[in-house]
Formats: C-alpha cells, structure tokens, sequence
C-alpha cells in the first residue's frame, strides 16, 4: 500500500478524503519510534526543518508513516508537547505469542500499566488486545463477562489463558445458547 498525498493537476490541489492520525512527537528522534515490526509497517517519507525554523535546520520535521497499513505523520513539536493517555495505538493479536512478542518489543524502555496498556521508552500509550477480549468482556452472561473484567483488571499483560479460565469456571468448552435468531452458537475461546 503506497501512503495517498496531496498532489496538484493543473494548478489544482487534489488530497484524498480520510482521517490520518497525527503525532506531535515532543522529540527530534521521532524516526526511532517508528522501529515496529507491524506487518504493512513503513516510513513513507521524512521532511526536515529548514533555515527558516522553528527547529534547528537539518532536524526532523515530520515523519510520514504506515502502521499496518493506516497512515499516519508524526511532527516534531519539540519538548513542550508530550503524550498522555487520552491517545493510544491498539494492537490487535492473533493469540498470546503475538501479545507477548508486541508487548516485550514495545515495554524495553517503557512502563507497564495495567489491562494491556503499556508507554513506550518515548511515553507513547499502546493497547495489546489479543483478538476475543472484547467477547469475553461483552458475554452475554453478566456473571461471566464479570469474571473476565475483574481477571482483567488483576493484569498488567494481558494473559489469554488465564481470562479463558477465569470465564469459563475450569471448563474448556462455553455452553451453547439459542441465539435469538434461533441458531446454536458455540465458542471455543
């Protein structure tokens, strides 16, 4: 996938219609935050401040970038502008493998916080959400959803196997339910 940029034909300016997400990295190193190993993960393209300033010429102004294929451009905004935990990157996972691979990568010089929430070593936030949390939290039995959000809460990394557990009570299977559309559903978590 090749980033969409503004372009001009004849003497009009044509931009793609989305959202992209913008960073304003408080750090000239912002190309050292992009070293993710997402699939359809690239730098598309840098900028640098010029003569003009603000910033020190040469330094890194933006950094355009692809993670997982979504858009996104990071500014340099210097030390002033920092993160917080109003944005974050959710990385959803396959299975436990890829929560802890994504997890150890993005912890190195990081924070741990709790319920799969983690800063990166540059105070970035991100989500590591193996893929059936949200099920598990959404059950449509209140008493198992309960369970899965209090095993959750006790968690720093999300553990898959130990929600399972919790969830379940010690039974591998979930029991199947009429679906108001009539249907048996079984889910094997």
């Amino acid at each position: 996938m090749t980033a969409q940029r503004v372009h001009w034909t004849n003497g009009e300016c044509h931009a793609p219609h989305h959202a992209e997400p913008v960073v304003r990295h408080p750090r000239s190193r912002s190309r050292r935050v992009l070293r993710l190993d997402l699939p359809n993960s690239e730098i598309t393209d840098v900028t640098y401040y010029g003569d003009a300033g603000p910033g020190p010429a040469g330094t890194v102004l933006t950094v355009d970038f692809l993670l997982d294929g979504q858009e996104h451009t990071a500014i340099n905004g210097g030390p002033e502008f920092t993160f917080s935990e109003a944005i974050s990157l959710l990385v959803n996972c396959a299975d436990q493998e890829e929560v802890d691979y994504y997890w150890d990568k993005l912890l190195d010089g990081g924070e741990a916080s709790q319920c799969g929430w983690l800063k990166d070593r540059y105070g970035l936030s991100w989500q590591i959400c193996p893929v059936g949390l949200v099920e598990m939290l959404n059950d449509p039995d209140p008493v198992r959803a309960g369970r899965a959000m209090r095993a959750m809460l006790g968690m720093r990394k999300i553990d898959l196997a130990a929600l399972r557990a919790a969830v379940v009570a010690s039974r591998d299977v979930i029991p199947k339910r009429e679906s108001q559309m009539g249907q048996v559903l079984a889910t094997r978590w």
